[in-house]
């Protein structure tokens, strides 16, 4: 049986299509778009491993988007109390790290963590250009440049995207995300690029670009958006393609020249 640890977005109610019987947890304080089974703290969080044992989960996936939270000292139960030491350790490390030490607390419990690709393989869209419109030298360049400057940005466990317009990184992906960095850009050209950290646990926290973000290259007066092939997850290729199909946008599903 599987278990769903939804945040907010569109991944929890793709997966819930595709396996309707699983049975889905929410973080307190991030309630995803479809219903929720059981709201846990994580306070809470040896409570909850053992409250899914009981239920019959064998399987997890994390998906949906969540911020690392507080810890209320006050609040920690005593089937978490051993735990304590990990989760402190997760909520200090970065986003990368913390998801890390996450799915090894849920591996030490006993359970298998599965990517949101492994039941939804759509979203993970084969390499090549979707598009009508072509990435030409320039944006082979820019494409290039932005995968270097992701590099940089995951050695220090910082954002998955940035925007680079010639020979230029005009913005990087900060905390609130991809679409709320193009909306304050404006440039006449360039790309939105993005991929996953390197060295990246894929079963977690995979980037991902959506209708929003189509929109958000449109206005921003970007060429095109390059993603890495295996790495970035699109929800609605389809429906992504034909929005910039209308603009003359490009979509680029590139394999990665860095591994």
């Amino acid at each position: 049986m599987l278990a769903l640890i939804a945040g907010t977005g569109d991944l929890p109610a793709a997966i819930l299509a595709r396996q309707p019987e699983a049975y889905v947890c929410a973080l307190a304080g991030f309630a995803p778009a479809v219903p929720v089974d059981v709201t846990f703290r994580i306070e809470h969080l040896g409570s909850l491993l053992a409250h899914l044992r009981g239920q019959g989960v064998t399987d997890i996936c994390l998906a949906g988007a969540v911020r690392r939270p507080e810890i209320d000292p006050s609040q920690i139960d005593a089937q978490t109390m051993p735990l304590v030491p990990v989760i402190q350790a997760a909520i200090a490390k970065g986003d990368d790290g913390a998801l890390r030490a996450i799915i090894a607390v849920f591996e030490a419990a006993g359970f298998h963590v599965k990517a949101a690709h492994e039941f939804v393989p759509q979203l993970l869209p084969v390499a090549g250009v979707p598009t009508r419109a072509r990435p030409d030298a320039g944006m082979m360049a820019e494409a290039v440049l932005g995968e270097r400057v992701l590099i940089k940005l995951g050695e220090r466990d910082r954002g998955q995207a940035c925007v680079i317009h010639g020979g230029k990184l005009l913005a990087e992906e900060g905390p609130e995300g991809t679409d709320a960095m193009i909306a304050g850009v404006t440039a006449k050209g360039g790309i939105l690029f993005k991929g996953p950290k390197p060295e990246q646990d894929r079963r977690a926290d995979l980037p991902m670009i959506g209708i929003d973000t189509a929109r958000g290259i449109v206005d921003a007066g970007l060429d095109g958006i390059v993603i890495e092939a295996g790495g970035v997850m699109v929800m609605d290729l389809d429906a992504v393609s034909a929005l910039l199909d209308v603009h003359e946008k490009v979509l680029w599903v590139r394999p990665s020249t860095e591994q």
